[in-house]
């Protein structure tokens, strides 16, 4: 019999199958250049599931071969397909959440190592609504890349458009994530323009920041101290490699997994919400029921002095960072939410 209702398309599983066909074998490669860590290769850092030099490889064939120009952003698909593969984790946020956090601008010196705390090597998230350049978007993966050569992190963002799948790399370093958006419209320009394409339109750069910055703030979310990720019994994680008659391996998820992020936040947001549209407005009872914007809190923590008493370099630190939701005034219903933390590797 045929089932009555369609079953729900999954976008990110759609393309991982698309991939498979268009690069046959990429996998088993993916696979092997992984397990060469520190072996037949260079080691790279625990947050860097593959570098991708290695989808370099698979793309161009390997060997001398270079990538034509036309295939020139399969690498970067192939690179976050791969390293979503193995977990296959959706991140779905709660919709007063989700709603908040993409108008929390990433301003102030956030510095780019919270990103090494994403749950996954490569998460996929839902964003409902968004659009760029008249296309909707329906996601997005993101993941951390060792750049081979020069050894910069780089966060690499493939947008999930109705109509493309659009890679966008956001070189980090020793400045603050808001100013490696900014650089990153500069690269994509320079970019653009050497290799014959021409500058992006002006209005399409300011677009590509202005959802590049919202996208930035929902991976903050997932690596922020007070993240609250699943229903508490279990957690994202990336695998453990098991041992094999070939050596230590790592084996990819079998299905999607859906992480259901902020609802118990997003419950007391639609309750805080409705008691200031219902709150009084007696001038004599001080301000009227309200909620302050919502804004990133970061702050050091850990030992002042070294143990032969000269002083630890506030940058040396322990970095953590908090989203505090937007705050209620005269409300009740923000309180007891759960903190985890997360090291860092």
């Amino acid at each position: 019999m045929k089932p009555q209702f369609d079953k729900r398309p999954c976008r990110p599983r759609d393309h991982l199958v698309a991939a498979a066909k268009l690069y046959l074998g990429a996998w088993k490669a993916a696979d092997e250049f992984r397990a060469g860590r520190g072996q037949d290769l260079p080691h790279w850092p625990d947050w860097c599931y593959l570098p991708l030099a290695a989808s370099y490889a698979i793309v161009s064939g390997g060997g001398d071969n270079r990538v034509p120009l036309d295939r020139a952003a399969d690498v970067g698909r192939l690179g976050a397909l791969a390293a979503w593969r193995v977990t296959q984790g959706i991140y779905r946020f709660d919709p007063a959440v989700y709603a908040e956090i993409i108008k929390t601008p990433v301003d102030g010196d956030v510095p780019h190592e919270i990103l090494f705390r994403l749950p996954e090597w490569c998460v996929y998230i839902e964003t409902p609504g968004m659009q760029v350049a008249g296309d909707d978007v329906h996601g997005f993966f993101a993941h951390l890349e060792h750049d081979a050569g020069s050894g910069r992190p780089e966060l690499r963002l493939l947008i999930d458009a109705e109509s493309m799948l659009l890679p966008i790399p956001v070189h980090l370093g020793p400045w603050s994530l808001r100013e490696s958006i900014a650089r990153m419209v500069d690269v994509a320009s320079i970019n653009a323009i050497a290799a014959g394409i021409g500058a992006p339109p002006a209005g399409l750069t300011s677009e590509i920041r202005s959802h590049v910055e919202p996208m930035v703030s929902l991976l903050l979310y997932l690596c922020s101290q007070n993240a609250e990720i699943g229903d508490g019994k279990r957690a994202p994680s990336n695998p453990e490699p098991k041992r094999t008659k070939r050596g230590w391996r790592l084996f990819p998820a079998d299905r999607p997994t859906t992480w259901d992020v902020g609802v118990r936040l997003g419950a007391a947001l639609r309750a805080a919400y409705q008691q200031a549209e219902t709150g009084g407005d007696d001038m004599h009872a001080g301000p009227r029921p309200h909620i302050r914007r919502a804004h990133w809190h970061g702050f050091r923590s850990g030992p002042m002095k070294r143990a032969d008493g000269s002083e630890i370099p506030t940058q040396e630190r322990k970095f953590d960072l908090r989203w505090l939701p937007p705050i209620p005034v005269k409300l009740d219903g923000l309180d007891g939410l759960p903190a985890t933390i997360r090291p860092v590797k």
